[in-house]
């Protein structure tokens, strides 16, 4: 069976994840977090793409994302994968592959979903316990939305500058937002969402982009189904 067009549309922010073959590291040292950025903002602003939030785990990487040209999603991650690559591979005398395939995307409705994307990602660390706090944690944007540290990769998108009329105010905001206790019903949405390629967010904005696409994007309830239930074929 032939795969589906790969999950884009311009002006709406997407989730990417990006795994290592096998889950195995991506990243070997302080140096190689700091060339994924470097090539990130290049590829980013070469493309005109909005990144609102990022974490960068060991074996993969978290990204929000807003494309403002058509197809250029799967162009920023192809050059991306490549040319890290080929960076760690000549840095470390190796050879073969770092990415495990494809990458994954979810498009992300507004409202609270968006915020909600911020957190899962900007939580990552925590959530695996590898932190008791995020700002515990440098690979991530965390630092940035909160007004720890400045970033030039970092473009903030209009739901998280409504969270306030100040820098201050918002980095406050965004903060208290960050640390409330996470859904885990959100938080099992989002990952079947950016697993199956759909769309997150309410019924009715995955409708709108159904009609858009023409294709669905709903998420599909996982496993098969139970003894005496029909699939969906």
């Amino acid at each position: 069976m032939p795969r589906q067009p790969r999950l884009e549309v311009v002006g709406l922010p997407h989730h990417i994840v990006q795994r290592g073959v096998d889950r195995q590291a991506v990243f070997f040292d302080h140096r190689c977090y700091l060339e994924y950025l470097h090539l990130l903002d290049v590829y980013a602003s070469h493309l005109e793409m909005s990144v609102h939030s990022w974490c960068l785990m060991t074996n993969h990487v978290h990204l929000l994302l807003t494309p403002t040209i058509p197809g250029t999603l799967s162009r920023l991650m192809q050059n991306l994968n490549r040319m890290y690559v080929q960076r760690i591979n000549t840095r470390f005398e190796r050879t073969g592959h770092l990415w495990a395939g494809r990458f994954k995307a979810s498009v992300v409705d507004s409202d609270s979903y968006l915020l909600s994307c911020m957190r899962y990602i900007e939580l990552n660390p925590v959530r695996a316990r590898m932190v008791e706090h995020p700002r515990s944690y440098p690979w991530s944007s965390w630092h940035a939305n909160v007004g720890e540290r400045q970033s030039r990769l970092v473009n903030p998108h209009a739901e998280y500058t409504a969270l306030g009329t100040t820098p201050t105010e918002r980095q406050d905001n965004y903060r208290a937002w960050i640390l409330k206790d996470e859904s885990e019903c959100i938080t099992a949405e989002l990952r079947n969402a950016t697993q199956q390629n759909a769309a997150f967010g309410s019924p009715h904005f995955a409708q709108q982009i159904e009609q858009m696409l023409g294709r669905d994007v709903t998420v599909k309830a996982r496993g098969r189904p139970r003894k005496g239930e029909k699939g969906s074929g």
